[in-house]
């Protein structure tokens, strides 16, 4: 009976989160209720509050399905034992796109993500968690970036501060635009091809390196 009762409730769990990656996707966050994602569901206000404090508790659980994977490749990446840090980079870099572009839940939590988030409040208790993401992700790339700093795939004189800003913009960039416009490019083969590209250039400009000091 125990173990029955606790399978329920996982089969619960899982689908409350079905319904809310439905319903936030269709709706858009701020324009969706707990009530909303009950009926959707098919669960009383009660059930969803038995597994999540709130909505904000329930969307980053929405997210973590999607985003554990993601961060356990940068995590993994951020490694100084990776004996080719860029490359893995980029390898895990084409597998986010692929699947973002490919997997029908990675794409529609994406799409939530980048737009169907519509903060009014700085203090929004999600904005804030989508924030603290953005921190140690930008942390992981900073860790990826100087161990290709210590094995010699980057010159020693990059500026880690602004390849890291680029490197991240190139990938967000690309995300962020395929979602609004699918049809306009390729995600991932072009994507893989802006990604490349953004590497050689921490490699090449001389705008990414650190200013010379002067005496």
């Amino acid at each position: 009976m125990a173990r029955s009762t606790k399978e329920e409730a996982l089969e619960t769990r899982s689908r409350i989160l079905d319904a809310a990656e439905q319903v936030f996707h269709e709706r858009g966050v701020s324009q969706t209720s707990l009530a909303d994602v009950a009926k959707a569901a098919d669960v009383t206000r009660g059930a969803i509050y038995w597994h999540f404090k709130n909505k904000s508790d329930l969307f980053d659980a929405m997210c973590e399905r999607v985003r554990l994977p993601m961060e356990a490749v940068l995590e993994e990446n951020a490694s100084p034992q990776i004996e080719d840090p860029l490359g893995q980079f980029l390898r895990s870099g084409v597998y986010v796109l692929t699947m973002a572009a490919t997997d029908e839940r990675s794409r529609r939590v994406f799409d939530i993500i980048f737009n169907k988030c519509e903060f009014a409040d700085a203090n929004d208790p999600i904005l804030i968690r989508q924030r603290e993401c953005h921190v140690e992700g930008m942390l992981r790339l900073e860790q990826i970036l100087g161990n290709a700093v210590s094995r010699g795939q980057l010159p020693a004189t990059l500026d880690i501060r602004m390849a890291c800003l680029m490197a991240h913009a190139t990938f967000s960039g690309l995300l962020t635009d395929w979602f609004f416009s699918p049809d306009s490019f390729d995600l991932v083969k072009d994507g893989e091809r802006m990604l490349a590209a953004s590497l050689h250039a921490l490699r090449t400009a001389p705008s990414l390196q650190r200013p010379l000091q002067t005496s």
